[in-house]
């Protein structure tokens, strides 16, 4: 056989997951076109779209029936996989708890290092599979030392930031075939194979979130940890009441209802308590940044402190950082100090294109003042 798509012989056989969106659904099509056995899966992860009542949300209803009709397009076999009680105890619960906590979490890591990655690698590796596929923007690079996690050529799509949390196996397994392209690129496949999500609008937000409402979710799966509670200066003065801390992210200006004559922030969200700390926005910076359940990709962890640069939120920038890591934790020094640092964020580590790794958000140190 001849070898493919990042060290696959032709005509392997790859399961590819399909959410029913364009981009998995053109991720099929082009292996189909480079001559693999295709075997296309898709996850119910809730009940038919009932948690969210709307269109555009991964793995609801109408997602599945979209994903069945590309694979009778392409000609390839379909399953459908009940995942929903694992997803539930996975990624909702957890989701859930996080918030409960005065977290900030991020379902859509848990989602993928879990019921995607773990329970779906041996679900295709059952099947006999050579590798699983799916439409992240993210590319895999034989290295020196194994596979790599880069990321996408397309910096606008990039996906790593979700993806940190991949075990070097999973990746030794996985494969992105649109790691390399732009996303009007994507379409251009889908239209060219006729596809009938072609058109079809990106996801948006947490699939599982009705209407975008965080609150709703964890007042239905957490009713005790929705409190009132005080909105507290960060001098201490008590300034205003709350209808409880799961309405507050970090970093949040608007709605808080309480004023001071200055512009006010969420500093910190006090879950024992039932505070939610709010201040000036000088009072956000963060250049301490200690990190839990740290993922390590980036082969053998130095000894001592490392440069590197570091995301804090899928969308900031890359900033630079120095990184000593411990047993199982890590602590992040930033070069420049950061505002809205927030635990249950993921802190993702990169050294240019590279993904080495990352971990959880524990809390955030203030700066110490010059």
């Amino acid at each position: 056989m001849t070898t493919g798509l990042d060290g696959l012989d032709k005509g392997a056989r790859v399961v590819v997951a399909m959410s029913g969106g364009v981009d998995s659904s053109a991720t099929a099509a082009v292996l189909v076109e480079q001559g693999y056995e295709v075997i296309g899966i898709t996850l119910q992860l809730y009940d038919h779209g009932v948690a969210v009542g709307k269109k555009g949300a991964c793995c609801a209803g109408q997602d599945i029936h979209d994903a069945r009709a590309v694979a009778d397009r392409l000609g390839i076999p379909h399953y459908t996989l009940d995942y929903e009680q694992r997803f539930r105890s996975e990624v909702i619960d957890a989701f859930a708890a996080s918030y409960a906590r005065g977290e900030t979490p991020i379902p859509c890591v848990e989602c993928n290092r879990t019921v995607k990655f773990r329970d779906l690698v041996t679900t295709a590796r059952d099947l006999g599979a050579a590798a699983l596929a799916t439409g992240h923007y993210v590319r895999r690079v034989a290295g020196p030392t194994g596979a790599e996690l880069h990321r996408a050529a397309d910096q606008a799509r990039d996906q790593s930031y979700f993806l940190f949390a991949t075990t070097r196996p999973q990746l030794d397994f996985l494969r992105f075939p649109l790691g390399g392209l732009p996303k009007d690129e994507t379409r251009a496949i889908a239209r060219r194979f006729a596809l009938p999500v072609a058109a079809k609008p990106d996801s948006q937000d947490i699939c599982f979130v009705p209407n975008g409402s965080y609150a709703h979710i964890v007042e239905k799966l957490r009713p005790g940890a929705v409190e009132p509670g005080d909105i507290v200066h960060v001098d201490g003065t008590v300034l205003g009441r709350h209808d409880g801390i799961i309405h507050f992210t970090i970093g949040q200006r608007r709605g808080l209802g309480v004023g001071t004559g200055e512009p006010l922030y969420v500093l910190r969200l006090d879950a024992a308590g039932h505070r939610v700390i709010v201040g000036p926005r000088a009072a956000l910076a963060r250049t301490q940044v200690p990190l839990r359940a740290i993922n390590w990709l980036g082969g053998e962890i130095a000894a001592g402190s490392m440069e590197i640069e570091v995301k804090l939120r899928s969308t900031s920038p890359l900033a630079p950082a120095t990184l000593v890591v411990g047993e199982g934790q890590a602590m992040v020094t930033l070069h420049r100090p950061e505002y809205g640092v927030a635990p249950g964020q993921a802190c993702v580590f990169y050294r240019g294109e590279r993904v080495l790794g990352g971990g959880w958000i524990a809390a955030a140190e203030r700066r110490e003042a010059a």
